[in-house]
């Protein structure tokens, strides 16, 4: 089944969107005034909430209505709670004390778990269903029933990621209103539901064409898409809007700091990994992701506390190439300007094409 036109134009309209295109969340690199920018040039920005506490999260969301009258999208994270596994922890602790050492510092005595999962976080979940933004989008699973409700009740537009069918059909059957297709070559983490399942490593356009022909709901694409271009094709696979990431990290607004910019604008490669967080997710290439004979990884985000703690020792030392650079495979395209003029852009080839 291909979704319906009526139903796609029904969700574009309730969003108030004037054009294709979702800013990706991107946490630790969106920032309010980026997705401010991307609504008010007729996208829809979005922030995400993850990595942060009720108190953040609040001012942030306050800082986006403040800025902008349009809808935008409230990112979260639905990981499975974490397991404590000493042994495994203390492992990975030992398989990176070198690098520590390179640096002039020990690795952090153990673990901790750095962000709560959104089906944990009870407090989170009442601030969404107070502030009720006009979309909230669910990476990494699916909350409860009883949460998905009340985000519903309060008049929220609900999206998730699937990276493959059966994920998608969860979604679909969750009640939620549109599925986010990430494909192979999306940057970030993978949404994948149980990041221990076999990975069918579907390219977006193949994941696109095969949610829209098995699933009723709006799909919007996502992964790889650089260009105006690129968000034709994903139009033309049967996608609603696209959703672009990497395209903006460049971009004056966001949060990335000056060497993951510069890494980016250098073209460099990218290359899944699990060993900065726990859990698969593309970087461009760097120290980090050129580690081998690994042990085990703990769980996410546990293993992202160490990842974190190596990022800063290096930093210290004036050494930039331990971040989490997350980039999509079509970072060697990134350009650099303000969100609402890289839009405009956007806008101007998609016309094109």
């Amino acid at each position: 089944m291909i979704p319906g036109r009526d139903a796609a134009a029904s969700l574009m309209q309730r969003l108030g969107l004037r054009l294709p295109l979702v800013q990706a969340p991107m946490a630790g690199v969106s920032t309010s005034a980026m997705a401010a920018a991307v609504s008010n040039a007729g996208g829809l920005g979005s922030i995400a909430v993850g990595a942060t506490d009720v108190a953040g999260a609040r001012a942030m969301i306050a800082a986006v209505r403040g800025a902008t009258p349009h809808a935008f999208n409230v990112n979260v994270f639905v990981h499975a709670t974490p397991r404590v596994d000493p042994p495994r922890e203390a492992a990975w602790l030992a398989a990176l004390a070198p690098q520590f050492a390179a640096f002039g510092v020990q690795p952090p005595a153990a673990l901790a778990t750095i962000y709560r999962s959104f089906a944990d976080d009870a407090a989170m979940q009442a601030l969404l269903v107070e502030l009720a933004p006009p979309m909230v989008s669910f990476h990494f699973g699916l909350p409860d029933a009883g949460v998905l409700a009340a985000l519903r009740t309060a008049g929220c537009v609900l999206a998730a990621t699937a990276t493959n069918l059966a994920e998608a059909r969860a979604i679909a059957a969750a009640g939620l209103d549109l599925i986010v297709a990430q494909g192979w070559e999306a940057g970030g983490h993978r949404g994948m539901f149980d990041p221990a399942a076999h990975d069918e490593r579907l390219p977006m356009l193949d994941l696109v064409r095969a949610l829209c022909r098995e699933t009723a709901l709006p799909v919007v694409a996502a992964g790889g898409m650089m260009t105006g271009h690129d968000i034709c094709a994903a139009l033309g696979a049967g996608a609603v809007a696209a959703q672009l990431g990497t395209a903006f990290v460049a971009c004056p607004e966001s949060a990335a700091r000056a060497g993951y910019r510069a890494a980016l604008l250098q073209g460099r490669e990218t290359a899944m990994t699990s060993a900065i967080s726990g859990r698969p997710a593309r970087c461009l290439v760097n120290r980090f992701t050129r580690l081998e004979n690994l042990p085990a990884i703990p769980d996410y985000p546990r293993a992202y506390a160490a990842g974190k703690a190596l990022d800063a020792a290096a930093l210290a030392q004036g050494e930039d190439g331990f971040g989490a650079q997350w980039a999509g495979a079509g970072a060697a395209r990134a350009r650099a300007m303000p969100a609402a003029a890289l839009v405009e852009l956007l806008a101007r080839e998609l016309a094109q094409a």
